[in-house]
């Protein structure tokens, strides 16, 4: 029981619940600094959360949880009790690949291609390109 009180190591869970963060921020086009304002911290704190370089208290992921209009929940689905994701609810999301620069956009724009054609061959040129 000595080991764990003073065992400061980062959890898994605490990275995993800041990429949803910093992915739910640029989902919803909100600057680090806006996101700073609104919860009274300056917008390197919000790095450091999205970082996971500063765990994220409870208060103050409820507050996020308002801000980015999702139930605080949202940040732990998936987890079993073991810690491990299972991403149950959001098998499709990956987030760490959500925090890629220019991600979000790019998937809002290939998202509004009505024809499928097109989209299809975004895709295929998109995959050729990162292959090269």
């Amino acid at each position: 029981m000595k080991a764990a009180i003073g065992n400061r190591g980062r959890d898994p869970r605490d990275i995993d619940i800041a990429k949803r963060v910093r992915a739910l921020r640029l989902q919803r086009g909100l600057s680090q600094t806006e996101l700073g304002e609104v919860l009274g911290v300056t917008f390197q704190q919000v790095q450091k959360y999205e970082r996971g370089t500063n765990r994220i208290s409870a208060g103050r992921l409820y507050r996020i949880a308002g801000v980015l209009d999702v139930p605080v929940s949202f940040f732990y689905e998936g987890f079993d009790d073991l810690g491990s994701q299972h991403y149950l609810q959001h098998p499709n999301v990956e987030f760490g690949l959500l925090q890629t620069s220019g991600a979000i956009p790019l998937v809002r724009a290939y998202s509004r291609i009505e024809q499928g054609g097109v989209r299809q061959k975004l895709l295929l040129l998109a995959e050729s390109l990162a292959d090269e």
